[in-house]
């Protein structure tokens, strides 16, 4: 989606937005500090060029709109795609029918209502930053009201007008987003944002709102019994079915036993390609796909669908499915504007944070997987992977919430790096946000594009598996040919200006990283390397056992060496090592499933935009310099 006009018109750098806040804040007679911190979770204070976010929400204060914002969306599953990824029981086409649109819930309809409080029109509060923020304080004002609570100056007395502020349906929701603008009001924020505007909110440590409030709000509760979730978010089951169909066909996951029967690895991160309401209706079809849990936009709700023990149908890969969790994200890879919410990067971050400590993964990039990391698992699927969450996911913000900020562990001159630019300031041009080959609206963005040759005129370098007629890749916003991502880390080739290169799909790909303005920063950590006297190795979409690990009645699974090579002299940053593991699971009830090992062990490297695996047999592991 296209940008729509600006929403502030004061020049960059300037203070007016705040100097908006606190005229709105003394029009309504709400807390100035309240007021900035409800926006900052809603928004970061971004205007995002006048365009809506994911849940038709607008400006600051995210005022929502969403009967003007969002068309009908189905989720990202395609004809004839597999998110089963598995050939032993491939699923052919999984696309549901979409729902038609229920009546839009009150969360998605708060611009309508601010117009009627503020006497601005629809049009103004979506392009104003002024009637926005002013729209922002009216509603807060008005609950506060409903609430029968006095308009304080007192930052405690809010709490249940934040707390019904987000259209929450359950209380769980309500207090977990007002328990996030109090913690914002108690450690305090200063940024620049997306139109240059300097913002700035003083902590106040010693804030102790009144949470009793919250009950005021007289909204449902919703059963937290079963979920897989840590205590500081909101959490409900919505249980995928597990039934058999038609046939021997069954859906839409498979029982199992992880991790006793294999380890997870992995936590997959999607977007939805929909609505939260659509993606809800999808994930209660059995005949449809699966993942483990979908997080809102608006207000960060969880929802957990598949068990972490069970096996979700999710990243068009068996081997990826069988150790990973999926997590869908309310949002659309392709709208660059179509922005996601503070508190959906938070709740997902608070998540992803407890299942790595549950399940004992790493949270690194070789690890904590986007949609469009996860390979295909032989030549011919490559070109039918996902490209979700895509390169407007902002991967550094995302792990610093996580407490696991990207930060140099080497020299700026060691062997290897980490992808690390700033994701406000770097904005490389895509194409394909609405129409094919049209220019998308500049954006901030996590990735780096990779050229043949330190210029900026230089051709893309090319992914065969992608065009295996060795055509460039292009910058289409689902091409990810050319493409690496914050926090992936990748081997020095060569350096050479303000450019360094990288070892990338077996070529050397370089991308701008000058010292004033670096896009990448000193790593250490192992690598991998042909064995000596290898020519070049193979590489794999998964890592299935030897044939003679098969037991009797379990089909081999063929391991398929991808079109790719890896050459002698070039090398690869090491992540996860597993033995060849197969699961066999073909059947409805779990009984019949097994898990295969082999004596081969892989190792898992990153090897373009998505990972691969090596067999260690063919490598030589060694730690990088400096």
């Amino acid at each position: 989606m296209a940008a729509g006009p600006a929403t502030t018109a004061e020049r960059p750098g300037s203070a007016a937005l705040q100097q908006e806040f606190a005229a709105a804040a003394a029009k309504y007679h709400v807390p100035g500090n309240v007021l900035l911190a409800l926006s900052y979770l809603q928004s970061r204070w971004d205007t995002h060029g006048g365009a809506p976010s994911v849940t038709g929400g607008y400006g600051p204060m995210h005022l929502t709109d969403a009967a003007t914002a969002l068309a009908a969306a189905p989720h990202h599953s395609e004809p004839g795609e597999d998110a089963r990824g598995d050939i032993a029981r491939p699923r052919g086409s999984t696309r549901a029918a979409v729902p038609a649109p229920a009546t839009l819930p009150a969360r998605l309809r708060t611009l309508p209502r601010a117009a009627e409080l503020t006497g601005h029109s629809p049009k103004e509060l979506r392009e104003s930053a002024a009637a926005n923020v002013q729209g922002g304080a009216a509603l807060l004002a008005a609950e506060q009201k409903r609430l029968g609570l006095p308009l304080s100056e007192d930052a405690a007395d809010w709490y249940g007008a934040v707390a019904g502020y987000a259209g929450a349906s359950d209380t769980a929701t309500a207090a977990t987003f007002a328990n996030d603008v109090y913690d914002v009001l108690r450690t305090g924020l200063r940024r620049t944002t997306d139109s240059g505007q300097q913002v700035a909110l003083p902590g106040s440590p010693g804030l102790a709102p009144r949470t009793g409030q919250v009950r005021r709000l007289g909204l449902s509760r919703v059963g937290a019994d079963g979920v897989e979730c840590p205590a500081t978010v909101a959490c409900e089951s919505i249980p995928a079915p597990y039934q058999p169909l038609e046939g021997k066909d069954y859906g839409n996951h498979d029982i199992a036993d992880r991790p006793a029967s294999q380890k997870v690895d992995y936590i997959v991160i999607h977007d939805t390609e929909g609505s939260w309401e659509t993606t809800i209706r999808l994930i209660k079809d059995p005949a449809y796909v699966s993942w483990n849990y979908t997080i809102r936009s608006g207000d960060g709700h969880i929802a957990q669908h598949v068990p972490t023990k069970d096996v979700a149908w999710h990243a068009g890969n068996w081997y990826m499915n069988a150790k990973s969790v999926g997590i869908e994200h309310e949002g659309f890879l392709a709208q660059p504007d179509a922005w996601y919410t503070e508190e959906m990067y938070r709740t997902s971050a608070r998540l992803v944070r407890h299942l790595a400590q549950k399940l004992n993964i790493p949270l690194d990039r070789q690890h904590i997987l986007g949609h469009d990391n996860v390979p295909g698992t032989i030549p011919s699927t490559i070109r039918g992977m996902h490209t979700d969450p895509g390169p407007f996911w902002d991967w550094a913000h995302y792990f610093e919430l996580m407490g696991r900020p990207f930060h140099a562990t080497a020299s700026p001159f060691s062997g290897m790096v980490t992808i690390a630019p700033d994701y406000d300031e770097n904005e490389p041009v895509y194409t394909g946000c609405v129409k094919a080959g049209e220019t998308c609206a500049p954006h901030g963005s996590g990735a780096v594009r990779l050229r043949t040759a330190p210029r900026d005129d230089a051709p893309l370098v090319k992914d065969i598996g992608l065009r295996p007629d060795g055509s460039p890749s292009t910058t289409d916003v689902n091409d990810t040919g050319a493409r690496a991502s914050t926090g992936q880390q990748f081997a020095v080739a060569d350096r050479e200006g303000g450019w360094t290169a990288i070892w990338y799909l077996g070529q050397m790909a370089w991308f701008r990283n000058p010292w004033w303005d670096p896009a990448a920063i000193g790593a250490r950590g192992q690598m991998i390397t042909p064995k000596e006297g290898l020519s070049e190795i193979p590489v794999y979409g998964r890592a299935y056992p030897e044939k003679e690990a098969y037991p009797e009645g379990v089909p081999v699974q063929g391991v398929t060496p991808l079109p790719y090579r890896l050459p002698a002299g070039q090398a690869y940053v090491m992540g996860a090592t597993s033995p060849g593991e197969y699961l066999w699971a073909t059947t409805f009830e779990p009984a019949g499933h097994k898990v295969i090992r082999g004596e081969d062990v892989y190792y898992e490297i990153q090897f373009g935009h998505r990972v691969a695996f090596v067999k260690a047999s063919d490598v030589t592991v060694r730690p990088s310099n400096r």
